[in-house]
C-alpha cells in the first residue's frame, strides 16, 4: 500500500464517529499511558521489597480475583446508576487505591489493597464498552472497538517501556504517576462525557429496564456460550504473559528475550490494527471468530517447536493476529446479542469470562508446565483454539442480522421517526 493510500486508509477508519467516542477513546489511551503498575508489580514485590515469588504471584492472583468480583457489580451499577457515574467511581477509586499501594508495606496490606485496585481497575470496562455501543452507530462498532483496542495496545506500549526508567528511578513515582493520570480520566469523564444510557439518569426505576436482570443473562443461552468460548479463547491469550515467559526462561532464555519476543505483539497491533480494522469491519463474524480462535491457539502450540528468540518472536506474530481479529470482533458481537437497556449487565458478564482467564491462566500454565512440561502446555493452547473455533462454528449459526433502532440512535443524532 502507499503512504497516500494508507493515509486514506486511516482517514476513513477514523471518520464518522461521534465526538464522545472521541473523549472516551482519549480517556482509555491516557488511562494506559499510565497503567505502569502492572508492568512492574512483580519486579517491585521481589527485588524493592525482598517479598518471595509465591508472596507476588498470590499478590496478582488477588489483583484478578478483585477483577472478578467487580466485573458483575460494575454492570449492573452501569445499568442502573448510569455510564458516567460507574466510570467516575471506577477511576477515582483506582487513582486512590494506587496511590495507597505505592505507600503500604505490610504483606497483608499490601494484599489487601491490590486486591481493591483489580476490583476498581476493572470496574470500568463495562462501562466504556456499554457507553461506546450507546454512542456509536450500530454499523460503526466494530471499528469503533478496534480503535479503543488500538489505544489500549498504543498506551501499554509506551508504557511498559516508560515503567523501566521510571521504575530504575523510584517505584513509588510509578505508583503516584498511575494514580495521576487515571484521576485526569476521570476528569476527563466528569468534563467532557454526558450520560449515554438509553434511558437517561432516572431510567433506573421504568419496567423496560428493570425487565434485564443478571437472570436474564444468565438465562440468555446464546450469549452464555459466547462467554464459555471467551473464557477459552482468554485462557489461551493470557499464556503471553503467564506460560510463556516461564516456558523461555527453563529453556535457558533471559529476560530479556522474552521482552524482545513479547515486544512484538504491541508493535503488530500499534502498526497493524487500523488496516486489520479495514479488512474485518464489514464480514462475518463466525468466520472472522473461527479464524481467530485457531490463530490463537496454534500459535501458542507452534511454540512447541520454537528453539531461538526468532522462532519464538514468529508464533507470537501468529496469535497477535488472532487477537486483532477476535479483539473488536467479539466486543461487537456480545452488543449484538445484548438488549439495549441490559448492556452494562451483558458487559459485565463478558468482562467476567476475561478475569477469571486471569485468575485461572497462571494456575493452570504452572500446574502443565510443572508436571508434564511446556510442549503439553502449547497442544494444549492448540487443542482448546480448536473447541473454540468448533464452538463458535456452531453456536453462531443463523445468527440474527443486527438492525439500527432508535434505541440505538447515537448521541447527538436524530432519533428515526416512524410512520405510524
Amino acid at each position: 500500500m502507499s503512504i497516500a493510500g494508507f493515509r486514506r486508509a486511516a482517514r476513513e477508519t477514523v471518520s464518522g464517529l461521534p465526538r464522545e467516542f472521541w473523549w472516551l477513546w482519549t480517556s482509555t489511551l491516557v488511562n494506559r499511558l499510565g497503567a505502569f503498575v502492572a508492568t512492574f508489580m512483580a519486579l517491585y514485590l521481589t527485588l524493592d521489597r525482598g517479598y518471595s515469588a509465591s508472596y507476588a504471584g498470590l499478590v496478582a492472583s488477588l489483583h484478578g480475583l478483585g477483577g472478578v468480583v467487580s466485573s458483575l457489580g460494575a454492570g449492573v451499577m452501569a445499568d442502573r446508576l448510569g455510564r458516567r457515574p460507574t466510570l467516575l467511581v471506577a477511576q477515582s477509586s483506582t487513582a486512590v487505591s494506587v496511590a495507597l499501594l505505592g505507600f503500604v508495606r505490610d504483606p497483608v496490606a499490601i494484599a489487601v489493597v491490590a486486591f481493591l485496585v483489580g476490583m476498581a481497575s476493572n470496574a470500568s470496562r463495562p462501562a466504556v464498552q456499554a457507553m461506546m455501543a450507546d454512542i456509536v452507530r450500530p454499523e460503526d462498532r466494530v471499528r469503533a472497538f478496534s480503535l479503543n483496542y488500538w489505544a489500549i495496545n498504543l498506551g501499554f506500549a509506551v508504557s511498559s517501556v516508560a515503567a523501566g526508567f521510571i521504575a530504575e528511578f523510584s517505584y513509588l513515582a510509578g505508583f503516584l504517576i498511575e494514580a495521576g493520570m487515571t484521576m485526569v480520566c476521570a476528569v476527563v469523564v466528569f468534563l467532557k462525557l454526558p450520560e449515554s444510557r438509553p434511558d437517561g439518569p432516572s431510567g433506573g426505576h421504568e419496567a423496560k429496564g428493570d425487565a434485564v436482570g443478571l437472570g436474564t443473562v444468565l438465562r440468555d443461552g446464546r450469549f452464555m456460550g459466547v462467554v464459555g468460548l471467551s473464557f477459552l479463547v482468554a485462557l489461551i491469550f493470557q499464556q503471553g504473559s503467564v506460560g510463556l515467559p516461564v516456558a523461555m526462561g527453563e529453556a535457558g532464555f533471559t529476560p530479556a528475550d522474552y521482552g524482545m519476543a513479547i515486544a512484538v505483539n504491541g508493535v503488530l497491533i500499534v502498526a497493524l490494527q487500523i488496516p486489520v480494522t479495514r479488512f474485518i469491519e464489514h464480514r462475518d463474524p463466525r468466520r472472522l471468530l473461527i479464524v481467530s480462535s485457531l490463530l490463537a491457539g496454534y500459535g501458542f502450540g507452534l511454540t512447541a517447536f520454537a528453539g531461538s528468540v526468532g522462532v519464538f518472536a514468529l508464533t507470537v506474530c501468529v496469535w497477535t493476529l488472532g487477537e486483532m481479529v477476535n479483539a473488536p470482533t467479539q466486543t461487537g458481537l456480545v452488543v449484538r446479542l445484548s438488549p439495549v437497556q441490559g448492556r452494562g449487565r451483558y458487559q459485565g458478564v463478558y468482562t467476567l469470562s476475561w478475569s477469571v482467564a486471569a485468575l485461572v491462566a497462571p494456575l493452570m500454565s504452572g500446574a502443565v508446565i510443572d508436571h508434564l512440561g511446556g510442549a503439553w502446555l502449547w497442544g494444549l493452547c492448540a487443542g482448546v483454539g480448536t473447541a473454540a473455533a468448533v464452538g463458535y462454528g456452531a453456536l453462531m449459526r443463523r445468527l440474527p442480522q443486527e438492525q439500527p433502532k432508535p434505541d440505538d440512535t447515537p448521541m447527538g443524532a436524530e432519533p428515526e421517526v416512524s410512520a405510524a
